[in-house]
């Protein structure tokens, strides 16, 4: 009896066969939960002020206009995360698998991993970062408070193009990190793939640009923060691409135990690696929550989802591929090597994880190589549209 005739008896449409999905019913008739479907008596709704410069020192917020508009209950800012003791939001950039390519900074030096606040207190630096949240009784009481915050900003220079923020005299988005160079690392025999381009016969030059790109989802983001009194616990109500790395990083946010944080995801509706990463909000209306001693619900507009997604803000890759071949005799005798240079455009708080990866163009072994993963922290700029960032290919026939 053959693998597929026995296979299909325990699964009677066999290997190959289309399985009838049971999931769609409920979908299309309206049945589905996700993030916005969330809500709770009492609840309130909260909109969040945004930058609108890419680099910019925040000198000063007047809320006073803001909390007199009817319905607005609290405006919070940056100050006041401090004032509670609200952590940064955690980055683990350093691959854990063993089998991933260790990245590093300059000449050996560690990552470069910049502090990330849920409100900006000290400055901006890209548009659409989070600079307060008004909390009121109806959206559209939350949305009015947010046009009469008062900010007063004293623009800097930035740098949106990849390879423009590179250079030694770019203007640099963190003064602790020296340049906006984050990670710098070096794999491969570059003294053996050099050798091996100065025998090449010829070279070829190619030269590319990708794109910053975002994923659009359906579903914008919304997140519901409650919290209980009598327990200390915190629960959010928010779709994600994994509930236990929310957890945890809302735990270490709130100075809690991950034990006192509970994450509900249901249907999401969409990800395209857009709702992998935390979000400020989802730790905002925990905390706004914990203040007000009430269920605290934020909605993304569409605007907000395509400037603040945080693959708008990390995507793009820029590389130099070489590649040689030689003449032997009669018959051409083909050998390769490669020198790969990628600079790649980081989120506006240094890398995360998979922002530079190896991929599959550096395979040790194969022919003389070597890999230089770059990672570059830009400002975001004020379009949506991304800058492209370069990329370079080389070729030696």
């Amino acid at each position: 009896m053959s693998f597929l005739i026995s296979r299909s008896r325990a699964a009677r449409q066999g290997f190959g066969k289309p399985v009838p999905r049971k999931e769609d019913a409920r979908l299309v008739a309206g049945r589905g939960r996700y993030s916005d479907d969330f809500s709770l008596p009492g609840q309130a709704q909260a909109q969040l002020v945004r930058s609108p410069h890419a680099h910019a020192r925040v000198l000063r917020i007047d809320v006073t206009a803001a909390l007199a508009v009817s319905g607005v209950i609290a405006v919070l800012t940056g100050k006041d995360a401090e004032t509670d003791g609200l952590g940064p939001i955690p980055h683990k950039p350093v691959p854990t698998n063993p089998n991933e390519f260790p990245l590093g900074g300059r000449e050996g030096s560690s990552i470069f991993i910049a502090p990330h606040p849920v409100l900006a207190t000290d400055a901006a630096r890209f548009v659409g970062e989070p600079v307060a949240m008004v909390i009121a009784e109806t959206a559209a009481a939350a949305a009015d408070g947010a046009e009469r915050v008062v900010v007063d900003y004293e623009p800097l220079p930035s740098v949106t193009a990849t390879r423009d923020a590179a250079e030694t005299t770019a203007p640099v988005l963190w003064k602790e990190a020296g340049s906006n160079v984050c990670v710098d690392s070096v794999a491969g025999d570059a003294r053996a793939a050099e050798a091996a381009f100065a025998r090449a016969a010829h070279v070829v030059r190619l030269d590319t640009w990708v794109p910053r790109i975002t994923g659009v989802p359906m579903e914008p983001r919304a997140a519901l923060g409650v919290y209980d009194e009598a327990t200390g616990r915190y629960t959010l109500f928010a779709g994600s691409g994994g509930v236990v790395r929310h957890k945890n990083d809302l735990a270490e946010i709130l100075g809690v135990p991950d034990t006192a944080v509970r994450v509900v995801a249901q249907d999401v509706g969409g990800n395209f690696g857009t709702r992998n990463s935390f979000y400020p909000e989802f730790a905002l209306v925990a905390w706004a929550a914990r203040r007000l001693g009430r269920p605290v619900k934020w909605t993304c507009t569409r605007r907000e989802a395509f400037r603040r997604h945080i693959r708008a803000a990390q995507q793009g890759t820029g590389a130099v591929h070489q590649c040689l071949s030689r003449a032997g005799g009669r018959r051409a005798r083909a050998r390769g090597a490669q020198q790969y240079v990628a600079t790649r455009s980081l989120s506006e708080r240094g890398p995360a994880p998979g922002h530079v990866r190896h991929g599959a163009t550096y395979r040790p072994g194969r022919s003389p190589s070597r890999f230089r993963p770059r990672g570059v922290a830009t400002t975001q700029p004020r379009a949506a549209r991304r800058d492209a960032v370069h990329q370079s290919l080389r070729h030696r026939l």
